[in-house]
């Protein structure tokens, strides 16, 4: 399973994702890990980055459409929203990898964010 890194940015809340050099906008741009080690790496070097993101954490990460896309619906929604309307935010861009984003299915849980969930 591939990864990619994602964020909420500290100045306006905007998700990211890390590109390999900086933190972008655009899903498109995510730098894909097919090594787990590498992608757990760089998720610990993000999360020393607290003065430019917030919670950074791995999303799983497959080919879908003919294009990567995150597995988890919540992490679809997150790349193309915000979801209030169809005309409004990443999703209004258009272009090719927001189709394939839009065009994803599944609703896997991304196994990165499980582990925060505390049961009682």
């Amino acid at each position: 399973m591939r990864h990619a890194l994602t964020a909420n940015r500290l100045s306006d809340g905007e998700v990211v994702f890390w590109s390999g050099a900086d933190w972008v906008g655009a899903f498109a741009e995510a730098r894909l890990y097919d090594s787990e080690a590498e992608a757990r790496a760089a998720e610990a070097k993000a999360r020393g980055e607290v003065t430019r993101v917030i919670d950074p954490y791995l999303i799983e990460v497959a080919a879908m459409a003919g294009r990567d896309a995150p597995v988890s619906f919540r992490e679809r929604i997150r790349a193309l929203g915000p979801s209030n309307r169809p005309d409004h935010g990443k999703q209004a861009q258009g272009g090719e990898a927001v189709r394939a984003l839009a065009l994803a299915e599944g609703a896997a849980r991304s196994s990165g964010r499980t582990a925060l969930i505390r049961r009682k």
